[in-house]
């Protein structure tokens, strides 16, 4: 099992040196000069050529294609990731630092509804298979699942705000203005879960030690809950960690339908006004986060899983 986790540990380093490079090359392929766009964004009257090579070379941006790369690697090695155009007293790191806890916060929060509602929903959908509860959580799983997000923002906000008067419509502050963004983030993930749930359930219910422990005339909760939902909760465990840095790249839409002032609103915001710097860093953020969650609950799995543990050997 070492081996197995020291082969995963090294397998994620080229794949993120791949992530960082293709973050590089996608923005360096904007057709915009990026000296141009911080010339524009600090209000100089009168673009010349030359103000455009200074500026260039103040960038680094007069360098080697090759050598900017590593150079831009080297300092996000160190934690720097550059100035922000739109505000040249800013670093990056500083914009991604402030804006970071609240987005952490509609993540965790969202993570929080998704377990509390999606596990005993699915638990429930599978125990009592096709009845009229399963068949009701059913309907609503698909038709949650066909809505977007930023549409189950407008309505919520819309029904349980305006109509209704009951949450704020946009801001943050309160546990009242984290309901609305978290329920909206969650409801999509809350679905998935639910038929994962409910699928990984049945298909164990199939299995050979679940007649074993029939034959040994264990108590059917004893059955449902010692080991048809514990063996279930395996796959789970993997794809609710996968969820943690989804949650936090879905928040984007979300974040600016309820004004929340998280790293969603901030990428919106330097896309409209060019900040490339910003943008880079929230999408190479946003890619280390996949990698290093999938890597964690992967090794996670493999330690509790004993079948895991046999192939990883």
């Amino acid at each position: 099992m070492k081996q197995y986790i020291i082969k995963r540990i090294l397998s994620a380093v080229p794949l993120l040196l791949i992530i960082s490079f293709v973050c590089f090359v996608f923005i360096n392929l904007i057709p915009s000069n990026p000296a141009e766009v911080a010339l524009r964004v600090r209000q100089v009257p009168i673009i010349t050529p030359e103000a455009i090579a200074e500026v260039e070379a103040e960038l680094g941006l007069d360098k080697p294609y090759l050598v900017r790369y590593f150079t831009w690697l080297g300092d996000c090695l160190k934690g720097d990731f550059g100035i922000s155009y739109v505000n040249p007293s800013r670093t990056v790191a500083g914009e991604i630092i402030r804006c970071l806890p609240a987005t952490l916060e509609l993540a965790g929060a969202s993570l929080f509804l998704v377990i509390v509602l999606s596990i005993p929903i699915g638990f429930l959908c599978a125990v009592y298979k096709d009845s009229w509860f399963d068949r009701i959580m059913r309907g609503l799983i698909f038709i949650l699942t066909a809505m977007p997000t930023y549409w189950v923002g407008l309505l919520l906000m819309w029904t349980v705000s305006i109509k209704m008067d009951l949450l704020p419509t946009s801001g943050n502050g309160t546990w009242q203005h984290l309901v609305l963004p978290a329920f909206t983030v969650s409801l999509s993930y809350i679905s998935t879960y639910i038929r994962l749930i409910r699928n990984n359930m049945l298909e164990n219910m199939k299995q050979d030690y679940v007649t074993y422990a029939n034959v040994r005339g264990l108590t059917k909760k004893n059955i449902y809950i010692k080991h048809i939902f514990k063996n279930s909760m395996h796959t789970c465990i993997v794809a609710i960690g996968m969820s943690i840095p989804q949650l936090i790249a879905g928040t984007i839409v979300v974040e600016n339908v309820f004004a929340w002032p998280g790293l969603g609103t901030l990428c919106i915001s330097s896309i409209f006004n060019r900040d490339y710097p910003v943008i880079q860093t929230y999408v190479l953020l946003i890619g280390v986060l996949f990698v290093v969650f999938n890597l964690l609950f992967d090794i996670l799995q493999t330690i509790t899983d004993p079948r895991m543990r046999i192939e990883g050997v």
